[in-house]
């Protein structure tokens, strides 16, 4: 036992432990999800923040010890977002064919969830930097952080709000969907992808490329659009108000 002991403190202390439970947590988390055929409440990247979650508190292991082996899987969300361009190169057709709806329907999305998460803050009376905190919850987190320091608002509140939101549109996306009635062929998995890449962001998109190629295309177009009009017109319209 006291060899184990020794073990453990040995293994937690260097950069191989985040790596390697980040790994193995993952696989076993999508193992999980294939056998229950991909139900969205078995959603690995939620099984996997909560168990490394669990893991990391009850071993008083501390979060920097983890990240610095967990900062090389870190490293390789920016190729693989910058990947996301291939499958929309694939259907540049009907993108140019219908790229005022969707620009029409990123601003309505976004908007939508900026105004409703800020509108009904305000009406709670949560403090200001709460409020303002709210503003970008549908916005990738990196980009949510930066604009919440950018309109006084708090980054890391601002990434957390961004991960239950992008958690809670991958859970429910395929019950309201399915609710209202928007079909698997090509037109509603285009209107499914983007809706999910819309309202839960990176999360949603990886959903959505999980599910099927040709939502994970649109899912990632949508997830595009909200970095690019959150980053300009959020703190524009922070500004006037």
């Amino acid at each position: 036992m006291t060899d184990f002991v020794q073990l453990w403190v040995y293994l937690s202390s260097t950069p191989l432990f985040g790596l390697t439970a980040t790994l193995v947590v993952y696989v076993l988390a999508q193992a999980f999800y294939a056998r229950m055929a991909q139900a969205p409440w078995a959603n690995p990247v939620l099984f996997s923040v909560a168990t490394l979650a669990t893991g990391l508190t009850l071993t008083g292991t501390a979060y920097p010890t983890y990240f610095s082996g967990a900062q090389f899987i870190h490293f390789l969300l920016g190729p693989a977002v910058v990947a996301l361009a291939w499958p929309l190169w694939q259907r540049r057709v009907a993108l140019r064919a219908h790229w005022r709806q969707f620009l029409l329907a990123a601003l309505a999305g976004g908007g939508a969830a900026a105004i409703s998460a800020v509108g009904m803050a305000w009406a709670l009376g949560l403090p200001m930097d709460i409020v303002l905190s709210l503003a970008s919850k549908s916005v990738t987190a990196p980009v949510a952080m930066g604009i919440a320091e950018k309109i006084g608002g708090i980054p890391a509140l601002a990434a957390v709000f961004a991960v239950v939101t992008g958690m809670i549109g991958t859970l429910s996306g395929k019950y309201l969907f399915t609710l209202l009635g928007i079909g698997t062929d090509a037109t509603g998995l285009m209107a499914r992808g983007f809706a999910l890449g819309t309202a839960a962001h990176g999360i949603g998109a990886a959903r959505a490329l999980q599910v099927d190629a040709e939502a994970g295309a649109w899912a990632a177009l949508a997830l595009g659009l909200q970095v690019v009009l959150a980053a300009l017109l959020i703190p524009l319209v922070a500004r006037l108000f």
